[in-house]
């Protein structure tokens, strides 16, 4: 029982070790993470403004354009929903209102303080990543 015990704690301990590095190192410098984004599809597309909107919105701090943080990289959920029709309202929604489930347990927490024109040229922004 005890070296249950201990082995639970571990686990706790590492997984919040992970977390809180992943969160220190995205808060370090996401305006560096903002400048190493790859080009949106197509030069002149309004989905770039998005990409600012990024830097400014804190979801930096959980997401990478091309590594797992928190939460998923950008690119990775571009390819997901690459031939997704519903991709756009989907990923809006799921911001919004947060939920888990889709790339793990973690939850993502609701962002209801940020407009949803905002949200959306954001998504569309990661939507239009390749």
């Amino acid at each position: 029982m005890k070296n249950w015990f201990h082995s639970i704690a571990l686990a706790a301990m590492l997984s919040a070790g992970a977390v809180t590095g992943a969160l220190a190192q995205a808060k370090a410098d996401p305006a560096a993470a903002a400048k190493s984004a790859p080009a949106p599809a197509a030069k002149g597309d309004p989905a770039v403004a998005g990409k600012d909107l990024l830097a400014k919105s804190g979801c930096l701090a959980c997401h990478a354009v091309d590594k797992k943080l928190v939460g998923p990289a950008h690119l990775d959920v571009a390819n997901k929903y690459r031939n997704d029709k519903g991709a756009e309202s989907k990923l809006v929604a799921h911001v919004l209102n947060g939920g888990a489930g889709v790339w793990g347990q973690i939850p993502m927490p609701p962002h209801k303080h940020i407009p949803e024109a905002d949200i959306r040229a954001m998504v569309r922004y990661v939507l239009s990543l390749k």
